[in-house]
């Protein structure tokens, strides 16, 4: 039995994925990718230079944790070094996917604050976490997913310098869909508060506490790699409760 075959449900599942980026507007050309891991050693990855709205069964592709391609008609996504990295530094990381929200996006060729690094929404915060700016890499190269190296055992959601957006969870492909649609809203927030002048207000140290019982209940895992963080206010203020 073909892997397409044995894993027909996940296919259908990703190739949606892909749609909605593509009907949302987050992909546009040959732009993004997607991955999730399914087995061990089995990745079902994006083709290469396809828009993500003609991805079908068809031209899915199946690769080894070492990139190389155990199942497909074409070749993978050129960016499939910084997908290697991700499942090799973080192999609690299920599903990866690679986009350009234009909102989310405007943060990553902007000089100003990156709001997305502190607590602003509960929902932002449980689900996706902070989300750093990884500095600019020649897409398709070795050194844009070494890039990624620091900043991959804190985090799950970055920012692309000059690029885009990457989110890795140990969920499924479609979860990486759902908290790519939450940040892509808090960014478009983050635009419309800062137009109204003021400051733009944070949820606090002793609130941020109390948050944790929401990750309780909801059986949520800290962002970043297992164990990296004790608590989200360790997350969002490493250096202890701010001085009043």
């Amino acid at each position: 039995m073909s892997y397409l075959e044995k894993f027909s449900d996940q296919v259908d599942t990703f190739v949606g994925v892909c749609h909605h980026l593509a009907a949302k507007h987050y992909v546009t050309g040959h732009g993004g990718n997607l991955a999730w891991k399914l087995d061990d050693d089995l990745i079902l990855i994006t083709p290469t230079k396809h828009n993500k709205g003609d991805v079908s069964r068809e031209n899915v592709v199946f690769i080894n944790r070492a990139g190389e391609t155990i199942e497909g008609k074409v070749k993978p996504t050129g960016e499939t070094p910084m997908y290697v990295n991700f499942f090799r530094e973080r192999p609690d990381t299920q599903a990866v996917l690679h986009c350009h929200p234009p909102h989310l996006n405007a943060f990553a060729i902007s000089d100003s604050k990156n709001y997305h690094m502190r607590p602003l929404f509960p929902e932002t915060i449980t689900e996706v976490g902070p989300v750093p700016v990884v500095p600019y890499g020649e897409p398709l190269t070795q050194k844009l997913a070494d890039n990624f190296l620091p900043f991959l055992p804190k985090y799950n959601g970055f920012l692309m310098e000059n690029h885009g957006y990457v989110f890795l969870t140990p969920w499924d492909i479609k979860w990486a869909q759902m908290c790519t649609d939450l940040l892509e809203m808090t960014a478009l927030h983050i635009i419309h508060a800062r137009s109204l002048g003021g400051n733009i207000k944070e949820i606090g140290y002793q609130d941020l506490k109390d948050m944790g019982n929401i990750m309780k209940t909801r059986g949520l895992p800290l962002p970043g790699a297992p164990g990296e963080w004790s608590s989200l206010e360790e997350m969002y203020y490493p250096d202890g409760p701010p001085s009043s």
